[in-house]
């Protein structure tokens, strides 16, 4: 048996009084977590959701996140975590793929309302029953008709509650990954799989007790999941939550709360780097004080990476991993020589090796695309046999990324087939919003790309086709774009075209629009 809430059972036993998040004034031990999360396990039971049921949880880094994952986790269900930037039909789509039964939603901001967008899904979705939101006030009313707060429901239960029994390959966390043909698909990843991953994270970067962690990086993702949420957890770190990036606030963070670790994505390494005002801290205090920074999501530039860590002095583990993997599959680790540029080699258990377009393995130097094979690798896409057996043939999860690997065994990601764009570390996949613009009365025909953009790695243009005698203007169509999808996903930029370049049999040629793409645009946000 494993059941991934033991990681904050045992650590509750070992330091009950020990700070384990903190988010502003507000310090919550191991004890408090633990007992809160049998709570929520209690409000799961009294609704009776059963073991395997899906339960959806929309948060950002808030102390409630570990607190309702882990009490999932405990009642035996499978947490469904949702990006808090979805709109209600992105959250809708979810819900009904998913089956998910429950859905806990954060309350939100004037600015993002999470629970507005939420509830409206929730209604249009019959087989989701329970809609649970979660005040910032815990003693405030309930906005909804017929739902209670989160808290109303745990005042009723008791802080005890016996670890439902689960096997190492049950499905623990329903993790949503865009797909090339538009729509989302559920990674179900095991009790095993986080586990494994998330020790072998702990493991690599020497993660023990001492450590405070900055967790900036969305829990919500599998990267800020497994690498801070669980693996910190697992070794006892106390966990300093950031909701909303801000090189203001983290640079205040990691001077006050002492952080030894910090983890994030490129363009969170190049906004501090460029911060105006960063000389007003106590730089030098900072730097002695982290041990170890963690990048990922996106490839970190050389010199993004050389400057920070003259800056800092805290070496950047640099790594590969998705959500398919739990997410983690190679790092630089600190144990061995580093590599700027390279994806660096397999974490402990997994093995990687790549193949070429005849099912050949290749050697050192060579290109091939990534095939991954480990304790890591998840067991399916939710309900969809065929993706699955597509993904995953004879126990290699084939990546879609091609890269080369020298005679070190380090290796060096090249190219994508899959047609993705990682802005900001968020994987945005262009057919779910070429799907969308189709359907605007003024579109005829659309691609979308990513173009390079200094800030977030890549940004997200379409180049557009008007239909005959149609007028809508950029900012327009921009607009429409950003009140119906999540806001890492929409356009920044549109380019209006009389036609797309096509090959004979009609399919949109994206190399020809990447060349001609390229150059820096306006931005608009």
């Amino acid at each position: 048996m494993l059941n991934l809430s033991v990681c904050l059972t045992e650590t509750a036993a070992r330091w009950p009084k020990k700070d384990a998040f903190v988010l502003g004034d507000t310090r919550l031990s191991y004890a408090h977590i633990d007992a809160a999360a049998n709570r929520i396990a209690n409000v799961l039971r009294s609704l009776g959701i059963q073991p395997g049921d899906r339960v959806a949880l929309t948060a950002p880094n808030i102390p409630d996140f570990p607190i309702v994952y882990f009490g999932i986790l405990r009642a035996g269900a499978v947490v469904t975590p949702l990006n808090v930037l979805l709109k209600r039909r992105e959250i809708a789509y979810h819900l009904r793929d998913s089956g998910a039964r429950a859905y806990f939603c954060f309350e939100g901001t004037p600015e993002l309302p999470m629970a507005q967008e939420g509830f409206a899904a929730f209604e249009e979705v019959a087989g989701c029953e329970y809609f649970v939101p979660m005040m910032g006030n815990l003693t405030a009313p309930t906005p909804f008709p017929g739902c209670e707060t989160l808290s109303q429901r745990m005042a009723a239960q008791q802080p005890y509650f016996a670890t439902t029994p689960t096997n190492n390959n049950d499905v623990a966390v329903l993790l949503y990954t865009s797909g090339t043909t538009g729509n989302a698909k559920g990674a179900e990843l095991t009790h095993a799989n986080i586990f494994m991953n998330a020790l072998a994270c702990a493991e690599m970067l020497q993660y023990s007790s001492d450590d405070v962690g900055l967790v900036t990086l969305p829990l919500f993702h599998s990267f800020g999941q497994t690498l801070q949420l669980v693996a910190g957890v697992f070794r006892g770190l106390t966990s300093i939550l950031l909701p909303r990036f801000d090189p203001e606030r983290v640079l205040s963070l990691l001077q006050k709360e002492r952080v030894t670790v910090w983890a994030g994505v490129p363009t969170m390494y190049w906004a501090l780097l460029n911060y105006p005002q960063a000389e007003k801290f106590d730089l030098k205090t900072i730097a002695g004080r982290l041990r170890v920074c963690i990048s990922g999501g996106s490839s970190l530039p050389v010199k993004v990476l050389e400057d920070f860590e003259k800056r800092f002095h805290a070496p950047i583990c640099e790594g590969y991993g998705l959500s398919e993997c739990s997410p983690v599959v190679s790092f630089n680790q600190l144990h061995r020589a580093r590599k700027p540029g390279s994806i660096g080699i397999p974490v402990w258990g997994v093995e990687m090796r790549l193949i070429g377009l005849g099912g050949e393995e290749i050697g050192v130097g060579d290109e091939g695309e990534i095939a991954i094979r480990g304790p890591n690798v998840m067991k399916g896409y939710h309900g969809k046999p065929k993706e699955s057996a597509e993904a995953i043939r004879d126990g290699w999860l084939y990546t879609g990324d091609v890269a080369r690997v020298d005679a070190e065994g380090y290796y060096y990601i090249v190219d994508r087939t899959k047609d993705i764009i990682i802005r900001g570390g968020f994987n945005v996949y262009p057919r779910e919003i070429e799907e969308l613009l189709m359907t605007h009365e003024a579109v005829s025909l659309v691609a979308v790309i990513g173009v390079p953009s200094e800030q977030h790695g890549e940004e997200v243009k379409a180049f557009v086709v008007k239909k005959p005698g149609a007028t809508v203007s950029e900012e327009a169509l921009i607009a429409w774009c950003k009140d119906n999808l999540a806001a890492y996903k929409y356009p920044r930029m549109v380019e209006f075209r009389d036609a797309l370049p096509m090959t004979a049999t009609g399919k949109i040629l994206k190399k020809e629009l990447r060349g001609v793409g390229t150059k820096p645009g306006k931005s608009r946000l």
